[in-house]
């Protein structure tokens, strides 16, 4: 089968790994919410620890989960004038981190000039409004046809419904989609047990994060940039 579509996962492939203190991050939150509450910005980074195992723990099955679940579970009250600010300060923290690899703009605009169709699959706890603004902050923003957020599916990377969630919003089918990212157990693997052909960007430092799991890709790439070659092999091959 020929290849219509190439869905990206976001943080690890589209941008590149970053090592992260999550109370360091969380602490630009509480310094605006309640810069008295000296444990708020640890008891924030522990809540979303906690979702991110739920959701390993389920095998994608019980999603992620939002960053409102995360304030719930800490007493946070997001109609607080304050919330705002708060949840301002601590997304443009993250600016440094969030930046575009080097690669993915071309590699998009060429993608969408060869005629295919280009989709993001993320498991993230941000909102939609937020992953939009920084794929257009780095350009990218043209070329993304469709984006499947786990923030707003009852369910997550590996689990097969998220995958066809996103195979359906770049109209594409199984067998004609290509999977890009950076996690065997949730891009590899969940990628292909729903019929998809995967390619695996190995840079990211997992950590307790990783699964271990057989599993091999269908291509392995050492750059996000070399996915444009092997993506149209495989569209030459049928």
């Amino acid at each position: 089968m020929t290849v219509d579509a190439v869905v990206f996962d976001w943080g690890g492939t589209l941008t590149p790994w970053h090592d992260i203190d999550l109370v360091e991050q969380w602490s630009a939150y509480a310094v605006v919410y309640e810069p008295t509450d000296a444990t708020l910005a640890a008891r924030l980074a522990a809540a979303e620890v906690a979702l991110w195992r739920e959701q390993q723990a389920s095998r994608g099955a019980n999603g992620t989960g939002t960053l409102d679940h995360v304030f719930a579970s800490c007493g946070v009250d997001t109609d607080d004038d304050r919330h705002g600010p708060a949840l301002a300060a601590y997304l443009e923290g993250w600016d440094p981190h969030t930046l575009a690899d080097p690669d993915a703009r071309d590699l998009l605009s060429a993608l969408c000039d060869a005629g295919l169709r280009i989709g993001v699959l993320s498991n993230t706890l941000w909102p939609r409004w937020h992953h939009e603004a920084v794929f257009s902050r780095d350009g990218l923003a043209p070329f993304i046809d469709a984006a499947i957020y786990s923030s707003e599916i009852p369910c997550a990377k590996p689990h097969a419904d998220a995958f066809r969630a996103a195979i359906v919003a770049v109209g594409s089918t199984p067998e004609r989609t290509v999977f890009v990212g950076d996690r065997p157990w949730d891009d590899v693997h969940g990628a292909q047990q729903v019929g998809m052909r995967a390619i695996l960007i190995p840079h990211s430092r997992l950590g307790d994060q990783a699964v271990d799991i057989d599993v091999t890709p269908d291509a392995v790439v050492e750059r996000l940039g070399d996915v444009l070659e092997v993506v149209l092999a495989w569209r030459v091959q049928a």
